[in-house]
Parts: C-alpha cells; structure tokens; sequence
C-alpha cells in the first residue's frame, strides 16, 4: 500500500539508526524523513507500474477519446499517450534527484559551525480540477507530480471527458494508488465548487479558460488555498523575412487544425514579414483548402469563431475556404483569414478553436508591437534562418514557451516547464519546477552546541573585531579632527 514505511514502526527506525551511529557527525534522519523517503520511493515504482497499465490500455483510451471527443486514433496516441507515457519514465529516473534534502551553499562566515538544508516536504492534500481538450494526457502528468512529490490527491473529472479520466484514475488505482491517496469527485462542474469550499485542500490545480480561471482563483483567495491555474494563451507565430515559409506554413496549419484547433499553446495569428508574405499566404492557402471538419467540443466555441471570421471579412480580411457560418460544432471547417484587419476579435485571438489570423508586418517592431499589444501569452513560435538571433527575443516575447522553426511538437519533453502570467494563469507545471511547486520547502538548520554565535552582548573588542570582519570601517581620531576642523565656526556676533 502506498505511503507504508516497510515494515519498520516508528520506534523501529530509531533503534537502527541509534545503534549504528550513537555519536553521528551528521544529523540524524528523523523517522518521518525516513517515511517520506520510503513513500517517494513506492511512488517511483508505482509511477513505472501505472505506465505500463496505460499501454496496455491503449486501444481504451482510443475509443474513450474518439467516443466522447471525436479525437481520431493518431491524436490520442501522438498527443495524449505519447507525451504521458514519456513522463512517466522521466520521472522515475529524476524525482528522486529534483526532491532530494539539499545543503544549503554560499553561507556568511559570521555563521560560523551551521548546517543549512532544503528540504521538500509533500504540500498535503492537492485538488486537481481536470481539463477535457487533453484529458489523458494533462490530467496523468499533473497526477504524476502530486503523487510522486507525496501529496494525497482529490480530482475532480471534466464533464466532457468523464469516461477518459475515469479509466486513468482506474489505472492509477490498479498501479498501487490507494482510495486514501486518490480520490475521485462526480464529473460535474458543482463539484468542482464544492471541492475548493468543502474540502481540506492545501493546493489546487486548475486547467481551463481565463473566464473560470478567475472563478476559480477568487473562490481559492477566499480561503487561502493557493493554487496552479493553467489557463490559455492568445499567442503570436512570428515569420521573419528569412524564414523557409513551406515549412511554416504547415508546421503552424498542423498546430492550428492538430486537437480541432483545440490547443491552448497553438497559435491565434500569423505575424509574416511583408517581404515574404505573399510566399507565405501561397503555400497556406492550398492547405486550408483541403481541411477537413472537426468536432468542436463546446457549440459556443463554433459560434465565436463564426462571429469572429465573419466581422474580418467584413472588414477586408478573405476567408479561405470561402464557406457561410457554420452551425454544427460536430462538423466544424477550419479557417483562416488572409489579409486580417488589426483591432478585429479573430486578430485578437480569444478564441479556442481552429481558426488563424493571417497578418503582413513591415518589420520585426511591427510584429512584436502587434503581439505584445495581446496581452495574454503562452507559447510563442519564431520561422527563422538564424535561430541564434532568434533566441535573443525570447525575453521580448514574454511567453513561457519559445519554439524556433517549430510549434507546439517540443513542448512535450517531459522535462520542460509551462508557467502562465497574467491572464494566462500563475504557477508552474510540468518538469522540475512543476515537480518541486507540489512540494514545500522546509530550511532546516543545525548548530553545534560549542561553535556557535554568541547569544550575550558583545563587549566592545568583541563588536569592534566583527565589524572588522563584515568590513565596517569606524572613524579614526584623526577623522574626528578633520571633520571639527572643516565644520563651520560659530558666529562672534562682533563686526569687523
């Protein structure tokens, strides 16, 4: 079961470590330390057991997707397994290492004799409220950090994937994951409100749009829970005028149709240099052309970007495909709008669907003009043939993801990290810095009892040598004397 200590109670612990080392010449692991080591290491195990369940589960997780998603069998194994299966194995190899106590370097020498360590204790309880445009994917990674960090975890499904999230927690549970260490909420949204209300929760992980990502972070400051939110970005492709535009423009067609458009880090607009955006509009056109319908999950989405394409082209923007508004969100055509006017909402970008902004700019400050002037960002693609200039934008960008000559494929390594500012959520998630946010860390310091600080006040020789050590400089009598020397004298009040 998880969370046991192998066998040993907590008076068993102590008489080993006591009788081996009576006089230790480093602090002694406490029992609970002990436990947490022993926990973190049955979690490691069960994360390699619960990868192989979830391949063995493969073919379920296809028809889960495609039953209540309409996600084709090459998305489900390329963006929802593939990612999650390869993280699993990165963790086993790297929590331990990212978790571990670490002493603590660089300490003043006026500290002279301590011992200073960090270490990263499990925050308690986590809540998870799951998204649905990756539920597979998404929700097994967040499980694997709370786990894997020692939490207990309470997830509340998506009501637009139940199914989908219900098989991983299964799995979870068959790998070892007890009822203690995860439980599982009704796939409502009340249950969600009533989890960060009702529950003892000492973290909460949110993964959803800016409109209920601030819902959420009010209800969590109510009773300060502090919180994950993973919340969408309204991000910019940049196309220098050096770019190769073939591989552009359908490497950021895949990211814009790939999950129905459905992609929080996917790109909203087109930012092409003027000198190549005719080359550009040529090779996307044919591939806009061809696109296929894809079912949208939530019917007002079909309905925004119906509004959104449709004021473009009344402004001067040219639809490709050329089709009327589409109702039917199970059977949505792609778009793209060439030409698209500034200040339009598809430009804008606040949309969750696949549509793209197409937009000519006469210089690179033009570009980040318009994208800076979005105010919401994630991830960022560069198309450049001169990725080492490129890299020095990345500051500019003020995304959390920069990809050069390549969109969204590179995100998935296991081992980066995504954290939203702004409108695009707080915190960290994924890699190590995701892996240590579900941990808290604790300075736990050890002072000899001879070589210490003086806790009496210092006498005079005793101030004057430490003031000498930190580099204080006192003033000298002569000093003194120049400084009376060049004050101004009194007035006699006698003339001359």
């Amino acid at each position: 079961m998880m969370g046991g200590t192998g066998g040993r109670t907590r008076t068993d612990t102590s008489a080993v470590v006591y009788h081996r080392r009576p006089k230790p010449t480093a602090p002694t692991m406490t029992s609970h330390s002990r436990q947490l080591e022993l926990l973190r290491a049955d979690r490691s195990r069960w994360a390699g057991r619960f990868r192989h369940l979830i391949l063995k589960g493969t073919e379920e997780f296809v028809r889960l997707a495609d039953s209540e998603l309409g996600k084709p069998r090459h998305e489900t194994i390329t963006a929802e397994l593939l990612p999650l299966i390869a993280s699993c194995r990165w963790h086993q190899r790297q929590a331990r290492r990212i978790l571990k106590t670490r002493r603590l370097k660089g300490r003043p020498i006026w500290l002279f004799g301590q011992q200073h360590r960090i270490q990263h204790v499990p925050l308690g309880t986590v809540g998870i409220i799951a998204t649905w445009n990756y539920p597979i994917q998404l929700l097994g990674i967040q499980m694997l950090q709370a786990a894997l960090a020692g939490n207990d975890l309470i997830i509340k499904p998506s009501e637009h994937a139940p199914q989908c999230q219900a098989f991983l927690i299964e799995l979870a549970h068959k790998a070892g994951l007890d009822e203690r260490a995860l439980r599982s909420l009704p796939a409502t949204r009340e249950a969600g409100a009533a989890m960060i209300e009702r529950e003892s929760l000492d973290h909460l992980v949110f993964t959803g749009s800016t409109r209920v990502g601030r819902l959420v972070a009010e209800a969590c400051a109510s009773r300060l829970i502090p919180s994950t939110l993973e919340l969408s970005g309204r991000d910019s492709a940049l196309v220098l005028e050096d770019a190769d535009v073939q591989l552009a423009a359908r490497s950021i067609w895949t990211a814009v149709t790939s999950n129905a458009g459905q992609t929080c880090m996917a790109p909203r607009r087109v930012l092409v240099h003027q000198d190549r955006y005719q080359a550009f509009c040529a090779a996307l056109t044919p591939l806009a052309e061809k696109a296929i319908p894809r079912r949208l999950t939530l019917p007002e989405d079909a309905a925004r970007i119906d509004s959104q394409v449709d004021e473009a082209v009344r402004a001067g923007g040219r639809a490709i495909p050329h089709t009327e508004a589409q109702s039917d969100a199970s059977a949505f055509l792609p778009r793209v709008v060439l030409d698209c006017p500034d200040g339009t909402p598809l430009m804008d970008g606040d949309h969750f669907g696949p549509a793209l902004a197409v937009h000519a700019c006469a210089s690179l400050n033009e570009m980040l003009e318009h994208h800076q002037g979005v105010g919401q960002y994630l991830a960022t693609s560069i198309w450049t043939g001169n990725p080492t200039a490129a890299r020095g934008l990345a500051a500019e960008l003020r995304s959390a993801t920069v990809t050069i000559n390549d969109v969204l494929i590179p995100t998935a390594h296991p081992g980066a990290s995504i954290s939203g500012h702004g409108p695009s959520g707080w915190g960290t998630s994924r890699g190590a810095a995701g892996l240590l946010s579900m941990s808290r860390p604790v300075h736990v310091t050890t002072t000899p009892r001879k070589m210490r600080m003086p806790t009496d006040v210092p006498t005079d020789a005793a101030l004057a040598k430490l003031e000498k050590l930190i580099g204080v400089r006192r003033p000298s009598v002569d000093d003194d004397s120049k400084v009376t020397s060049n004050s101004p004298q009194p007035h006699s009040g006698k003339s001359s």
